[in-house]
């Protein structure tokens, strides 16, 4: 990979928002302030990785975009045939790679520090106005031994990491072949009783290994008052079984004695740019994120109220040109800046994949 130094930027674009407030910033404010850092974002990785340059000016009109919508976007499938880099190989010091069987290619997401540190640093600003600062007594849904290489993770290592720095006196609750200990976890809780309990896990391990593990041993557990679940991912399997949202949650609540199970929806191509699910069960993009709704055969940006693909954009990534991606997931803006919960910018459902996630290629993608 060559920088291309016709566009070459020396500064790298700031993170120019009020982390305090994640949820803070009302449209058209907001629309302002991200499209500006999200164009940067643009230049300065056309500057720095060949083939995202060719890809957009190939693809989408030069120049700034006008709005979210007209910002280029890559489809997500790309970061799993191409090396998309903007650092010197020299200057990665982490490579995330995304959940995949046994010979399917996964996308390879390469990390310099400070696109980690920004990383780290949101998603403690977002995790905080839904936990409280106070670190919590922690059990994390999953083997200890899934954290052993800290150089090259996976989709699941990265998350746990990451939602691991919110809680204390971390507990996992699996062993190696992801079984419940549930001698274990009883003493954990007991150990912790009358505090608040954080718990995180993967929606499938947390279905399969921990609700089912319980059921299996004819177990209940008490995980007390104001313990919260954070899970995300893996819902297809969950949908194959005919759980949906509303059902997790109560046969959590009921088994595992849980009083708060909140979503959110990530990917490894975005890590830190998290969409978490309030009360009223709507995920919200934070100030430095957004969410665009395409239609899957035109392409076309869609109003709310209208099913189509997701696009997700966010101002973090400067290691990767990951700012700006076409998913090949199904979704429904349902508005913005007016989600009872009184948060504001763009909330929205996630309705599922692609059927077979037959996504058009790059070579059929047209600028709008």
């Amino acid at each position: 990979m060559t920088a291309v130094a016709d566009h070459d930027i020396e500064a790298p674009p700031a993170l120019d928002f009020d982390l305090t407030a994640p949820y803070g910033l009302a449209a058209p404010a907001k629309q302002q302030r991200l499209l500006a850092a999200l164009n940067r974002l643009t230049e300065w990785h056309a500057a720095r990785c060949e083939p995202y340059q060719n890809l957009v000016e190939r693809l989408f009109d030069k120049g700034a975009a006008a709005s979210r919508e007209d910002l280029p976007y890559l489809p997500v499938r790309l970061f799993k045939t191409l090396e998309l880099r903007s650092v010197p190989r020299a200057e990665v010091f982490k490579t995330l790679s995304s959940s995949g069987t046994t010979g399917q290619a996964v996308s390879r997401i390469f990390l310099d520090r400070e696109t980690a540190a920004r990383q780290t640093r949101v998603l403690a600003a977002i995790m905080a106005s839904f936990l409280g600062r106070q670190r919590l007594p922690m059990v994390i849904v999953d083997s200890a031994n899934l954290l052993q290489d800290r150089t090259r993770f996976n989709a699941r290592a990265a998350g746990i990491l990451g939602f691991s720095t919110f809680g204390r006196n971390h507990f996992h609750c699996l062993d190696d072949e992801l079984v419940l200990d549930a001698d274990a976890l009883d003493a954990f809780l007991d150990k912790h009783r009358g505090a608040p309990v954080f718990a995180f896990g993967f929606t499938f391990v947390v279905w399969q290994s921990l609700y089912q593990g319980a059921l299996r041993a004819g177990r209940r557990f008490d995980f007390g008052p104001g313990s919260t679940l954070v899970h995300g991912g893996g819902w297809k399997r969950l949908a194959d079984q005919q759980v949906d949202g509303a059902e997790f949650g109560r046969r959590l609540r009921e088994r595992l004695g849980i009083e708060r199970v909140l979503n959110y929806y990530g990917m490894v191509e975005q890590v830190g740019s998290v969409f978490m699910e309030c009360e009223h069960g709507h995920l919200h993009s934070p100030v430095f994120a957004d969410v665009v709704i395409r239609d899957p055969q035109t392409l076309e940006a869609l109003p709310a109220g209208r099913k189509g693909l997701i696009q997700v954009l966010s101002a973090l990534p400067l290691s990767y040109p990951g700012h700006s991606i076409l998913t090949e997931d199904l979704g429904i803006l349902h508005g913005e800046d007016d989600c009872p919960c009184g948060r504001a910018g763009r909330y929205f459902s996630v309705l599922g994949r692609l059927p077979q996630a037959e996504l058009r290629g790059c070579s059929d993608t047209r600028s709008m």
